[in-house]
């Protein structure tokens, strides 16, 4: 059986954020907060609202893009808002509040979404700025076209904070893996959501993060292979694969298939190069090749070859 652990360590850290990546995101975070709290305060002249990390970000599992931009969602939590629900303002009127506070912030103009605004770094990253209520006790948020709707992702970030808790720095990783391979894989996928509940609901751990997620990626696969409802972890009433198109499904499903048989040919192959080779065509070309040590180590290992034809005791 190859061990491709360290081979796997080395790509673990090819696709997380650097310590700078993640300073230049935090920097960007805090301007616009910041930008917030102003026009709040100077223009509007009502109590500015509290923000609330959430999504990849704040579970930690962003990983780099191959190519293109990633995301970061901050959650803006508007506290000027009446203790009458009847009189708050048209969730297109606080878009536009937002909308207006972060205009400038950066070259390009901010993207009123239906269910955020967006501020867009080009090249590098764009930050999500969902907009929320609270009332009795429920969290609402601003949809655009759909006024406001019940939703709590703190309740969800939450629940994976608490389930990387309970399993160790090894689960961040596997969602890791799995959100690279669908970075790497052609063809529509589910959220990294969904993904990532797929993988907190069948991790299985192991010594090896290799064994880990070959071990996880069949347990997906059974999953789904029996049903396709995936839950909402902290909301039993909301179907998570409710948001998932049959293309999508199919493509997770077929992808799914491929991911598992390589993986297990991977931890079958007694060498480490070809195994690592395997590992490189369902991560690309980011997954390293074997060390040259252990390349080394295996060819110093094989028999020895004899030129000059058959040796004397064939005879």
């Amino acid at each position: 059986m190859a061990d491709c652990s360290n081979e796997f360590s080395e790509f673990h850290e090819t696709i997380k954020l650097t310590a700078t990546k993640r300073q230049s995101l935090r920097h960007s975070r805090d301007a616009i907060r910041d930008r917030i709290k102003a026009h709040f305060g100077d223009d509007m002249e009502t109590e500015a609202p509290s923000f609330r990390g959430q999504g990849s970000y704040a579970m930690a599992t962003i990983v780099n893009p191959i190519s293109g931009e990633f995301d970061i969602d901050d959650g803006v939590y508007l506290k000027n808002l009446d203790t009458d629900k009847t009189k708050w303002p048209t969730t297109a009127t606080v878009h536009n509040w937002i909308y207006k506070a972060v205009d400038g912030q950066t070259n390009e103009k901010p993207t009123d979404k239906n269910k955020c605004i967006r501020v867009v770094y080009a090249g590098q990253y764009h930050v999500d700025l969902p907009i929320y209520g609270l009332y009795n006790d429920l969290v609402y948020l601003a949809v655009k076209d759909d006024g406001w709707t019940v939703s709590d992702p703190q309740a969800i970030t939450d629940w994976f904070l608490e389930s990387a808790k309970n399993h160790g720095d090894q689960l961040r990783r596997i969602v890791r893996y799995i959100k690279a391979w669908a970075d790497y894989k052609s063809g529509s996928l589910p959220s990294g959501l969904v993904l990532t509940v797929l993988v907190v609901d069948n991790f299985s751990g192991a010594e090896s993060d290799d064994v880990s997620f070959a071990d996880t990626i069949k347990k997906i696969q059974a999953q789904l292979a029996v049903s396709s409802v995936i839950y909402n972890p902290v909301d039993a009433g909301e179907l998570l694969s409710d948001g998932v198109s049959e293309t999508q499904l199919g493509n997770l499903k077929n992808g799914l298939s491929v991911l598992a048989s390589t993986a297990s040919k991977a931890l079958a192959d007694p060498d480490v190069v070809t195994a690592c080779e395997r590992w490189k065509k369902v991560f690309g070309d980011r997954f390293p090749n074997a060390s040259a040590a252990k390349s080394e180590a295996i060819y110093a290992s094989a028999p020895a070859v004899i030129s000059g034809g058959a040796p004397p005791w064939a005879h």
